[in-house]
């Protein structure tokens, strides 16, 4: 079996990442059958719980509400519409729905209260719930995972020192404080990041060191590719290749 880590230097895993493709591939699989049913996929489906009109300025982020895109700003969904979206969601063969707010932060008001129904809710059909809400303190995660929250998501987006050309409206502390948060309410965590930002291939480097070398690995890790969104500071980013991707 390979080796659980959480000592990685960043010479270790340039050596993995620029291997030759096929010996990467196979290495991946290997590692990958060691420790889940290679055969099994998950579905699940996402939903925008509140859609727009984020302070934030996510420079690939067409949610902010700083950018001039056409995304349709939407309040907050009722407890009866997401229920009934997961419904048909888990009709459909998912087995997750993850709720996605367009928030900087938890916020402990009515909206939260009602984000807490809905994932009583969701969690009441027999279906795991992830929600992406932003940053969360350790008791705003304490009640998600009261209420049935099975997994938080919270992506690092890219390296620490590449962070804050992406994003100026919150720290990669602030990101990893919120991970740890999750943690201490013993939700599982999903993190990972995007690709195709401009960021250099020792950014990515550096993303996966931080990742793995967590005390605790995610136990979902999203590799994302960058959509271009007219309106936003990334929309003339070149897409990135599918090899790229595949590293």
């Amino acid at each position: 079996m390979t080796e659980i880590r959480n000592n990685w230097t960043k010479e270790e895993i340039a050596e993995i990442y620029h291997s030759p493709l096929l010996d990467l591939i196979y290495r991946a699989a290997t590692v990958h059958r060691e420790n889940k049913d290679y055969s099994e996929v998950q579905i699940s489906s996402l939903l925008s719980i509140k859609t727009g009109g984020c302070p934030e300025d996510c420079a690939y982020c067409p949610q902010a509400a700083r950018y001039q895109t056409d995304l349709e700003v939407q309040a907050l969904m009722s407890v009866e519409q997401v229920t009934e979206a997961a419904k048909k969601a888990k009709d459909a063969g998912a087995s997750r729905l993850c709720m996605g707010a367009a928030w900087r932060e938890v916020r402990d008001n009515r909206d939260f209260d009602r984000v807490i129904e809905m994932v009583s809710s969701v969690n009441a059909l027999d279906m795991e719930v992830c929600c992406t809400l932003g940053m969360l303190s350790e008791t705003q995660a304490q009640r998600l995972a009261d209420a049935g929250l099975y997994a938080y998501n919270h992506n690092l987006d890219t390296s620490e020192d590449d962070y804050k050309r992406i994003i100026t409206t919150r720290t990669y502390d602030d990101r990893l404080k919120t991970i740890d948060n999750a943690r201490k309410a013993k939700l599982t965590v999903c993190s990972g990041g995007i690709i195709g930002l401009g960021e250099t291939v020792n950014d990515r480097i550096a993303m996966l060191k931080t990742l793995s070398n967590m005390s605790k690995h995610p136990e979902s890790v999203p590799v994302n590719a960058l959509v271009p969104v007219k309106g936003t500071p990334l929309a003339d980013q070149p897409r990135v290749s599918v090899w790229e991707m595949v590293r």
